[in-house]
């Protein structure tokens, strides 16, 4: 608090004192003084506090707008599709999910003649496993 005054400054300052306010209003003064100086260090510190409340309040703010933001984007939309085409059984080649549906009753017999045989897609061929190695000193049998 006293960072620029040395101890003789401040003994200045108490003579001054003791001489214009006397030496029986010297206590009355100086605690008048310190309750003055304790209102403005409570209002310094209320200040600051609503300060740090006010930045805390807005990195919040904008933590909540960045998770919104998150929420919305879905950013692993594709990845969660890609998962769910690949984690689904195979289709019939050559069938529609959706087939268009027909005008009316008289298109029905050309869209029954136009629809093309569903074949089922074919899994790939298994692998061959190895024969048995022929051991050292073993010779194959003849066939």
């Amino acid at each position: 608090m006293f960072v620029d005054l040395s101890w003789s400054h401040m003994l200045l300052v108490l003579v001054v004192a003791l001489v214009v306010v006397g030496p029986r209003d010297l206590p009355k003064v100086m605690h008048t003084m310190g309750k003055w100086a304790a209102k403005a260090r409570a209002m310094a510190d209320q200040f600051r506090k609503s300060f740090d409340e006010m930045a805390r309040q807005s990195e919040l703010d904008e933590l909540r707008k960045e998770l919104d933001e998150l929420r919305n984007a879905r950013p692993f939309a594709e990845t969660e599709k890609a998962m769910s085409e690949a984690l689904q059984p195979p289709q019939m080649v050559g069938v529609d999910e959706h087939p268009p549906e027909p005008a009316g009753p008289e298109h029905a017999a050309e869209a029954a003649h136009s629809v093309e045989p569903t074949r089922p897609v074919e899994p790939p061929p298994e692998p061959v496993e190895p024969t048995q190695p022929v051991g050292e000193g073993h010779m194959p049998s003849p066939p």
